[in-house]
């Protein structure tokens, strides 16, 4: 069997939980190099990466809420003490003991609102579960968008989850041969015990909330640009499509656009679709087809469409 990288846990040098970085994704290598000031050997490997911590080991401060960042890697919490968890434009306080799940797609961000925090985190790569479990691993409804993230618990659950973040150690330690599947099963049953849970949804808008969700949704639009290759293709392109992905409502996402630049979702994606389609006809010499499927159109015909429709001549005549 290949053995799947495993680092023991290592106090952390730096003081920030979460990161927001513009335009790329925040890799487990940042998270290390951010964290730790080193970079573990042979830090990639084909069966995925795990690591967990205890949270007391690199939690000192806050941090702002920042941009729209996709993340290389799922995260899961148990967070003792007070404090504060936005995630898309939702807010929820904490007041005592709580389970997280972070989605590598979701913009997730928690500032402690007291200096008596403890808990656990682990973080692992989707490949890590690679053909393990019936299911796919972003499919359960823990780390779906749109669905519930956090969950409160008793002393009782909290106990039972204690317990699974101190058995994760003992195997990092152990020399079992078998100990990576003892670990991703360590994993499904953290993702079950909160399923079995009533998910916390006592949420409030915070005042911001349309200034950040906006601000979210223009980052994750913009990251699909430019278009610099005929195999690279637009992937969200309806305001449902972007909705999901920041984990609101389309009403809500529409409500903060319109609030805060005066268009409407749908306004926004075709204005950036338009710009650039215009560049590909331009500075390109792909053919119309290629550049209808590169901006997400299914059949050429919608492209010219809505080309026309925009610049009141064909994609044709506006490249001649």
């Amino acid at each position: 069997m290949v053995a799947v990288l495993l680092i023991k846990r290592s106090n952390f040098a730096s003081s920030s939980f979460n990161f927001y970085i513009m335009d790329q994704i925040y890799t487990v290598e940042d998270f290390y190099r951010a964290k730790l000031n080193w970079m573990p050997e042979n830090l990639k490997n084909e069966l995925g990466h795990f690591n967990v911590f205890r949270l007391s080991d690199f939690v000192h401060n806050s941090t702002k809420c920042g941009s729209y960042v996709r993340k290389e890697y799922f995260k899961v919490s148990l967070i003792n003490g007070r404090h504060k968890y936005e995630y898309a434009d939702k807010t929820i306080q904490i007041e005592n003991n709580a389970l997280i799940f972070g989605n590598p797609n979701i913009p997730y961000h928690w500032e402690p609102l007291d200096d008596a925090l403890s808990g656990y985190v682990c973080i692992f790569t989707e490949s890590f579960f690679h053909q393990f479990g019936a299911a796919k691993f972003n499919e359960y409804p823990v780390f779906q968008p749109g669905g519930h993230p956090i969950y409160f618990l008793s002393d009782t659950q909290k106990q039972r989850i204690t317990e699974l973040f101190n058995r994760m150690f003992d195997e990092i330690g152990s020399e079992y041969t078998y100990k990576y599947d003892v670990i991703r099963n360590l994993v499904f049953e953290l993702i079950h015990e909160a399923m079995k849970m009533e998910p916390a949804t006592t949420l409030f808008t915070s005042s911001n909330a349309f200034a950040r969700i906006s601000s979210l949704f223009m980052e994750l639009l913009e990251r699909q640009f430019p278009i610099s290759s005929p195999m690279q293709r637009v992937k969200f392109r309806s305001p449902t499509d972007f909705a999901g992905q920041l984990s609101v409502h389309v009403n809500s996402l529409n409500r903060a656009l319109k609030e805060t630049t005066g268009k409407t979702t749908s306004q926004l994606i075709s204005q950036r679709i338009l710009q650039e389609a215009r560049s590909l006809l331009k500075y390109t010499d792909w053919n119309i087809s290629e550049i209808s499927w590169c901006l997400g159109f299914e059949e050429l015909p919608h492209f010219i469409n809505f080309f026309k429709k925009n610049v009141q001549v064909t994609p044709k005549s506006y490249r001649s």
